[in-house]
C-alpha cells in the first residue's frame, strides 16, 4: 500500500518560531526592566509620600502605598506587564491566523463549493481569507487536485492521502498558534504564588519590628499588615488576568481547530463521493 510522503518543515514557519522565541526571549528581561523603574521612579516620587518623606512619611495615595508594598512589588508589575504584552502579541498572531474575513463565513463558503464540486473556486476563497486556516485547506485542495490525476491509488487510498496532507499542513500552523500561551499560563500560578511570597516577608518584617519595639503599637502594625497584603492583592489581580486571557486565547485557537477539522472533513467526503461514483 503507497502512503504519502511526509512534508518537510517549512523554513518560512521555522523562522516564525524562531523570531518567536527570540521576541520570548527579549520581552521577559524588558518587562522586569520597566517595572523596576517604574517601582523607583514612579511610585517611589515623594510626593506620594506625606511630608514628601519615602522613608518614614506615611503613604498619602495609592502609589505611595503600592510602593510601600517592597520590593516584591515591582516582580510581580514585571509578571503583570508581560502577561499584557504577550496577550496582545497572541490577539496579533491568532488574528493573522483567521484570516481577513469571517472564519465561520469562509467554512461555509468552501463548504458550498465543496458540495458543487468547485475546487477552483474554493481555492479561490482560500486566496482571499488568507491566514492559517485557509493555508490548511488550501494545502488540502491541492492534494484533491494531485490525487485525481494520480492512478496508481485506488480510491481509499487516495482519501487517506487527503486527510494525511491536510493533518500535516494543520501539524504546521497550529504550534504557531499556541507558542507562548505557557508563558501566560505559568504566571496564572506564581502570580499569586509570589504575592503570597511578598505577604509573609512582610509580615515577618511586621512582627519582627513589634518584638523589638517593646510597647505593641497596633496603628503601626496594623499598617504594615496592610501593606504587607498589597502583595496578594496584586498577585492576585495579575493570576486572574492570565487565566481570563488564556482562557480567551484557547478558545480562539480551539475555534480555529474546528474549523480546519470541519473544513477537511468536507474535503475528504466530497472527494470519496464524487470518486466512487466513477
Amino acid at each position: 500500500m503507497a502512503t504519502a510522503p511526509t512534508k518537510p518543515t517549512s523554513p518560512v514557519k521555522t523562522e516564525k518560531k524562531s523570531a518567536s522565541g527570540i521576541f520570548a526571549t527579549l520581552t521577559i528581561p524588558i518587562c522586569l526592566v520597566v517595572a523596576i523603574l517604574i517601582f523607583i521612579v514612579i511610585l517611589g516620587d515623594s510626593s506620594h509620600y506625606a511630608g514628601g518623606d519615602v522613608e518614614k512619611g506615611q503613604p498619602s495615595d495609592l502609589f505611595g502605598t503600592v510602593h510601600r508594598g517592597g520590593m516584591i512589588v515591582p516582580l510581580i508589575m514585571s509578571y503583570l506587564l508581560i502577561v499584557i504584552v504577550f496577550s496582545i502579541e497572541r490577539f496579533v498572531v491568532i488574528g493573522k491566523a483567521s484570516g481577513t474575513g469571517n472564519v465561520d463565513s469562509f467554512v461555509r463558503k468552501v463548504q458550498s463549493f465543496l458540495n458543487a464540486g468547485n475546487i477552483e473556486g474554493a481555492n479561490g476563497e482560500c486566496d482571499k481569507q488568507k491566514g492559517s486556516v485557509a493555508n490548511v485547506i488550501r494545502s488540502g485542495l491541492k492534494k484533491y487536485r494531485e490525487m485525481e490525476a494520480e492512478q496508481n491509488l485506488d480510491v481509499d487510498q487516495k482519501t487517506l492521502a487527503i486527510q494525511k496532507d491536510i493533518e500535516e499542513a494543520t501539524a504546521l500552523e497550529m504550534p504557531m498558534l499556541e507558542q507562548n500561551l505557557t508563558i501566560i499560563a505559568t504566571l496564572v500560578s506564581i502570580g499569586t504564588l509570589t504575592g503570597l511570597l511578598g505577604t509573609v516577608l512582610g509580615m515577618i518584617r511586621a512582627f519582627s519590628a513589634l518584638a523589638t519595639s517593646g510597647a505593641p503599637d497596633t496603628t503601626a502594625l496594623s499598617t504594615a499588615i496592610s501593606e504587607a497584603l498589597i502583595n496578594t492583592a496584586l498577585g492576585i489581580s495579575t493570576s486572574a488576568i492570565s487565566i481570563v486571557m488564556y482562557n480567551v486565547f484557547t478558545s480562539k485557537i480551539d475555534k480555529l481547530t474546528y474549523a480546519i477539522d470541519e473544513t477537511g472533513f468536507s474535503i475528504v467526503q466530497t472527494f470519496a463521493a464524487s470518486h466512487k461514483e466513477k
